[in-house]
């Protein structure tokens, strides 16, 4: 009996102690992570981030996604918050209201605006038309239900998906230096700061990378990896037309296929070039023929089960900073840009920044993002230091557009309802804006006064607060048809252990994000009761639930360079901010409460005026099929493609706005296999190009399918595929359709 009392305290005992470090080592947390597909219409929708008139989508680059981790207590499942990071030139007012309404539909009050935060990476090549606010909407030609409902759909399934992904997990946190992946474009603004701030940094720039590495506790398996670095997404020009998730969208496809590995096809059929030539000879064009919708989802490479794993490369304080590393020249004469204005003898419309890649806007893109993706790989490999702590979040809403600050001079200053000074018009070195404006404008030309007092001559009390920005567009001060500028703006904290996020509804310079990450700090650590220490780490999530544009120091406002002149609510913005942050932080480090939430959002969901048409009925010439080649693959004199090479072929079509194809795919490689055909590539790959556009003689749709041969191509048969959708003359029923290319050889 002794032996078996013995025996038994002993089991006890060690099941305690195995208990113990499994709640020590893991249970601490639960994580689950979502993706899903946002890509919006790839036709006839302007591009959201340039407001270029004339930047249409016209295809696709590779899609665009929304990610998502949620992070659990795992003592008390209900402490959580959910972190959504968007291939989207910004998060949305509207998007955020939308989302939170179709969340607590399905999880009551779970999931709320105090621990959500939807962030997007800035890209400025995804289809715009999707924020609420008048100024955002003018190029887009209003609201555009289209994209809205693409990328509402993808951050509610991908939140879906994390949830229901929740594991017992272990967080780790790393930083490192990215080489290469940013300048500062408004310089000279930067030097406006003290000399002695500016002492304690090496760089005018940010080149740290925050990154967190989810690991399974069960399985010992990653699940994912979440980033926070600045860099603008301005590496595809205010030029291009394919849909495409930038620098960062690049780097996030390039690190989950290089965890995930989609494709393991091998050749099976016989080396000899000789032989592939005659056997791609024996295979011609299909032709275009009837598909179910789901034919092309079945296509996809990565099959979007869930059990993917998910890397996002999220915003961070990018005001200034520009991808275009290699620096801003005059196009007439190759000479540098003017150092205070960038300009070329006035002229802001020649000064143009070049990228790594110059001039191939997509090779700039891909070495811009694959020094993202460099970095985030070695920091995950050696990340060692595992998170623990508290789960906590505070959240408030707050009018910016007259705020009392109390400076340190213990002076009080107001914020200012939203204007927008000369220097937004004259845009960046990314894209240059409307000619007859220069950055650092401090006065506007009669012309212009005149246009600007037609839509609104801006308040008195507007001039005096805005200066010295000289006030081009009154847009707090403009309501018809409706609001043309956010007034109330959430700000939120997030706490994950020793991390902080703070989620910003816009873009800060540099030193605006480090003095606000300094306040922070500060703030939390004197008022923690030692709970916080310098090893508190701060990051900032810019351009998060909603978009109000830049925020520069008081000392850069002065200048009016771009991001100056686009600080909506006057020079003490930044002052503002720090001030209610610290709020917040307060509040986070001392346990208690936010006092009041704040005064709500407007819902300008039923004001929105949407002035583009929709997609005219399609059918293609007598005698044609939709899928049908008009122009089959020209092979080269020797009979075959090498790799380098570029293979294309065009199809008769139909607009891609019938149907998006979500999760699906326009363009596909497909590869024999034995006596099958197997899709290696898709339309979310960066070697294949999907390219729409109407045929200028008869006004009928055409797909280009663009394949770029990579170097790890193997030997092989192989054709090009399309996928699309129509809609049936007279009736809204939509029909589906698909057609390849002959077959050619790959050596």
């Amino acid at each position: 009996m002794r032996i078996i009392m013995k025996h038994l305290v002993g089991v006890i005992y060690f099941s305690a102690l195995i208990l113990l470090v499994y709640c020590r080592n893991g249970s601490e947390y639960l994580i689950g992570v979502g993706s899903y597909d946002m890509t919006g219409p790839a036709a006839d929708v302007n591009m959201m981030g340039y407001a270029n008139l004339e930047q249409k989508t016209s295809g696709i680059h590779f899609r665009l996604r929304a990610r998502t981790f949620i992070v659990a207590d795992a003592s008390n499942n209900n402490n959580r918050f959910v972190f959504v990071n968007l291939d989207a030139g910004m998060a949305s007012q509207l998007l955020t209201i939308k989302v939170l309404q179709a969340l607590h539909s399905r999880y009551g009050n779970l999931y709320n605006e105090e621990n959500v935060a939807i962030s997007g990476t800035h890209t400025h090549a995804g289809p715009g038309g999707y924020l609420q606010y008048v100024i955002y909407s003018v190029t887009s030609l209003g609201f555009v239900k289209q994209s809205f409902d693409a990328i509402a759909n993808a951050i509610l399934q991908t939140i879906i998906q994390a949830h229901n992904n929740l594991k017992p997990a272990s967080i780790f946190i790393n930083t490192g230096e990215v080489k290469g992946g940013g300048i500062n474009r408004s310089p000279s603004a930067y030097l406006e700061n003290p000399a002695e701030e500016r002492a304690r940094y090496d760089s005018n720039v940010d080149r740290e990378m925050t990154l967190l590495k989810f690991v399974g506790e069960a399985s010992g398996k990653s699940i994912g990896s979440f980033n926070w670095y600045a860099t603008h997404g301005t590496s595809m020009s205010r030029d291009n037309k394919l849909i495409s998730g930038d620098n960062k969208g690049v780097a996030a496809r390039l690190f989950e296929d290089f965890f995930s590995s989609p494709s393991t096809i091998t050749s099976t059929l016989p080396p000899d070039i000789g032989q592939l030539v005659k056997k791609a000879r024996g295979i011609k064009a299909s032709g275009g023929h009837e598909c179910s919708k789901e034919r092309s989802q079945e296509a996809k490479v990565r099959k979007n089960d869930g059990s993917l794993f998910v890397a996002a490369f999220c915003q961070s304080n990018v005001g200034d900073v520009t991808p275009n590393v290699v620096g801003a020249f005059c196009i007439d004469t190759g000479k540098p840009c003017d150092f205070n204005h960038s300009s070329c003898n006035g002229n802001d419309q020649l000064c143009v920044g070049r990228g790594p890649g110059y001039p191939d806007e997509i090779l700039s893109t891909k070495m811009i993002g694959e020094r993202q993706f460099i970095t985030a790989w070695k920091l995950f490999e050696s990340a060692s230091e595992e998170l623990r702590g508290k789960i906590d979040y505070r959240h408030v809403y707050v009018n910016f557009t007259n705020i009392q600050v109390k400076l340190e001079n213990n002076k009080v200053v107001k914020t200012c309802p939203a204007a927008l000074g000369p220097g937004f018009a004259a845009g960046t070195t990314d894209g240059p804006g409307a000619f007859g404006f220069q950055q650092g404008d401090t006065k506007i030309n009669p012309f212009w006064k005149h246009l600007r007092d037609l839509l609104k001559k801006p308040s008195k009390h507007q001039v005096r607060c805005q200066s010295p920005k000289p006030v081009l567009l009154s847009t707090g001060e403009m309501f018809d048809p409706y609001p043309w500028a956010p007034a109330i703006l959430p700000i939120q904290i997030l706490r994950l252990g020793k991390l902080i996020i703070l989620s910003v509804p816009g873009e800060f310079t540099t030193m605006s994000g480090r003095r606000l990450r300094e306040a922070v700090k500060e703030t939390l650590i004197s008022n923690g009761n030692g709970e916080f220490d310098q090893d508190t780490h701060v990051v900032i999530a810019g351009l998060t639930n909603t978009y109000s544009q830049y925020i520069a120091t008081f000392e850069e406002y002065r200048q009016q360079r771009y991001e100056a002149a686009s600080t909506l609510y006057g020079p003490h913005t930044l002052s503002a901010y720090i001030q209610e942050f610290n709020k917040l932080a307060r509040a986070m480090a001392k346990g208690e409460k936010v006092a009041a939430k704040g005064p709500s959002p407007p819902d300008l969901s039923s004001q929105q005026l949407s002035l583009l048409l929709g997609p005219f009925e399609e059918s293609p010439p007598k005698g044609i099929k939709l899928g049908d080649t008009k122009q089959d693959i020209t092979l080269p004199k020797r009979g075959y493609f090498s790799k380098g090479d570029r293979p294309s072929a065009t199809f008769w079509s139909a607009n891609p706005r019938h149907d998006l194809l979500t999760e699906g795919t326009f363009a596909a490689v497909e590869m024999l296999q034995g006596k099958k055909w197997l899709t290696i590539h898709d339309d979310d790959d960066l070697s294949l190009f999907f390219k729409w556009k109407l045929d200028n003689s008869s006004l009928h749709g055409l797909a280009t399918i663009e394949w770029e041969i990579p170097n790890h191509a193997i030997s092989g048969v192989y054709r090009l595929r399309h996928f699309g959708a129509s809609k049936t003359s007279g009736t809204s029923r939509i029909s589906y359709f698909t057609g390849t290319s002959h077959a050619f050889a790959v050596k």
